[in-house]
C-alpha cells in the first residue's frame, strides 16, 4: 500500500492530451429511471444524449446501496471496509482524510470544483482536493438552502438543483488554460429532511416530502407508473424480511412506496435533466466538447413497493444495488455503446485517473473501465461485492448487515447478524428475487460462499 506521501505524490504518465471531466452524481436514482434505461415515460433527453452519443453500462452496482458509503466509495475507488466511511454517521473526520481522485487529479495539474452533496457528516467544509467548493450542510434544503460557496455561507432563493446545475455551468463557462474536473452530487432525488449527527432521520418516505420543482408539478399528470414483477408483494422466504419488530407493520401492499412518491421522484429528476441539458451546452460553448468526459450516475437505488419496501433503500436487492452509468468521451468511446460487464462504483476512480494519465494508488479496488470504453475485450469480473454495515436509521433493517456476491445469474446475501437468513437467487429464472433457493441448492450455495470468500479476502 502507497503511504500517505506518495499518494498526493502519484506521477504524471499523460502522453496525450487530458480531458476535461464532468462527473454528475445524482441521489437515490434507481438504474431503469430514465428514458435511455427503459422508462416508458421518463423525460429525460440530455441524459440520454450522453447513452446514445457514447456508452450505457447496463450492469452497474453500488458497492453499498446506502448514501455516505456510497459516495466515499465513488471517490476513492475503494469499498467502506477500507475507505472508513461505513454509515450515514458524522464521518466529517473520516472524510477529511479521503484520498480522492479529484484530489490526485488537483495535485497534478487540473482545476477541481465540487458541487453539491457532500454527505459523510454535516460539516460543509471544503474537502482537501478541490479548488472552488459549493456545498451545504448535512442533508441540505430543497428549496431557499443554505449554501457555502467557497467558505461563505448564505441562504439562497431557489430550487437547490438549478442552484448546484447554474454553479455547475458557471465553473464549467470559466477562461482557464488547465484541464477542469467538475464533480456535481445533487441533493435530489432525496426527500427534504434533516438527518442528526447519529445518523437517524424523522422521515414516513411519502409525496410531500419530495420537493418537486414549481414548473414540474404537473409534470406526468395522469401518468400511469410501471410496476415491477415483484411490487407489493409480502416476502416469502426471507427471514430478514419477516421479523416480526415491535411498532413495525409487516411488509405488505400496503408498505410500499406509493405512487404519487414515484411520480415526484420523476418530476425531480426532470429539473436534473434540464440542468445537465444546460452543463453540456456550456461545454460545447467553450469548444471543448470533444475532449470533455461525462460521467452520470447514482449512488444507490430505492424502492418502489418491490417486497413491500420503501425507503429502507439498504438491502441488495436489484432495485437498491443497481445503478445507471452512463458515459460520453468522443475521443475514446464510439457512439451508442450497450455494454454489458459488471461495473462497479469503485471504477470511478481508476478510469478517472488512467485518462487524466495520472497513475492509480495500489490501495484502489476497482478496476479501470477505458479498456472496454475504447472497444477493447479485456479480461473482466465475473462477480461483484456488495456490502452493507447495520446503523440504526429504519427499524426493520437494524442488525441487517451483510456481505453479498452477485454473478450474471446468481445471488447470495449472507447476513452477518442474523442467523439462518440467508438467501439464493437464480436471476435468470427468477428476476424479481421471489423465490429464495437457500435450502434447495446446497452446492450452488457452498460455490457462492467460496466466492464470497474470495472477494472478501482479495478486497481487504
Amino acid at each position: 500500500m502507497l503511504s500517505r506521501r506518495s499518494l498526493l505524490s502519484a506521477p504524471l504518465l499523460a502522453a496525450a492530451p487530458r480531458p476535461n471531466i464532468v462527473f454528475v452524481l445524482v441521489d437515490d436514482l434507481r438504474w431503469d429511471e430514465l428514458g435511455c434505461t427503459g422508462h416508458p415515460f421518463a423525460q429525460t433527453p440530455h441524459a440520454d444524449r450522453i447513452a446514445r452519443e457514447g456508452a450505457n453500462f447496463r450492469n452497474a452496482f453500488a458497492t453499498t446501496p446506502l448514501c455516505s458509503p456510497s459516495r466515499a466509495s465513488f471517490l476513492t475507488g475503494q469499498y467502506p471496509h477500507r475507505h472508513g466511511i461505513v454509515d450515514n454517521t458524522d464521518r466529517r473526520a473520516r472524510s477529511h482524510q479521503l484520498i480522492t481522485w479529484p484530489r490526485l487529479l488537483h495535485d497534478n495539474g487540473y482545476e477541481t470544483s465540487f458541487i453539491g452533496k457532500w454527505h459523510m457528516g454535516n460539516d460543509d467544509s471544503r474537502r482537501p482536493g478541490f479548488d472552488h467548493w459549493i456545498s451545504f450542510p448535512g442533508q441540505g434544503e430543497s428549496t431557499d438552502p443554505v449554501i457555502n460557496d467557497n467558505g461563505k455561507s448564505s441562504r439562497v432563493q431557489g430550487y437547490i438543483t438549478d442552484i448546484l446545475s447554474q454553479h455547475a455551468v458557471d465553473f464549467v463557462s470559466r477562461q482557464r488554460t488547465k484541464p477542469f474536473c467538475l464533480y456535481l452530487a445533487h441533493k435530489a432525488i432525496h426527500p427534504n429532511i434533516q438527518q442528526a449527527a447519529d445518523g437517524s432521520v424523522n422521515s414516513t418516505g411519502t409525496a410531500e416530502e419530495f420537493i418537486v420543482a414549481d414548473r414540474h408539478k404537473q409534470l406526468y399528470a395522469g401518468a400511469r407508473i410501471p410496476h415491477r414483477g415483484n411490487y407489493a408483494k409480502a416476502p416469502q422466504r426471507k427471514p430478514a424480511l419477516e421479523q416480526k419488530i415491535p411498532g413495525v407493520a409487516p411488509l405488505s401492499a400496503k408498505t410500499g412506496t406509493d405512487d404519487a412518491t414515484i411520480l415526484n421522484r420523476a418530476r425531480m429528476t426532470k429539473a436534473i435533466d434540464e440542468g445537465l441539458g444546460e452543463i453540456l451546452e456550456a461545454v460545447r460553448k467553450t469548444g471543448r466538447e470533444e475532449d470533455t468526459m461525462v460521467v452520470y450516475t447514482s449512488d444507490h437505488g430505492y424502492f418502489y413497493g418491490e417486497h413491500g419496501l420503501n425507503a429502507e433503500r439498504r438491502l441488495a436487492y436489484e432495485e437498491t444495488i443497481r445503478i445507471p452509468l452512463l458515459m460520453r468521451y468522443p475521443r475514446m468511446a464510439k457512439s451508442g455503446l450497450r455494454l454489458s460487464q459488471l461495473a462497479l462504483s469503485i471504477d470511478i476512480a481508476p478510469t478517472m485517473l488512467e485518462l487524466a494519465g495520472v497513475a492509480s494508488p495500489s490501495n484502489l479496488q476497482g478496476a479501470s473501465l477505458a479498456p472496454i470504453l475504447r472497444g477493447g475485450s479485456p479480461r473482466w469480473r465475473e462477480e461483484v461485492l456488495i456490502e452493507y454495515y447495520s446503523d440504526t436509521v429504519f427499524p426493520r433493517v437494524r442488525k441487517m448487515g451483510y456481505q453479498a456476491v452477485r454473478t450474471d445469474r446468481w445471488k447470495y446475501v449472507h447476513y452477518r447478524e442474523l442467523e439462518g437468513a440467508d438467501e439464493l437467487y437464480d436471476l435468470k429464472s427468477d428476476p424479481f428475487e421471489l423465490d429464495n433457493r437457500i435450502a434447495r441448492e446446497p452446492a450452488r450455495v457452498k460455490e457462492m460462499q467460496s466466492r464470497l470468500t474470495r472477494l472478501s479476502a482479495s478486497g481487504s
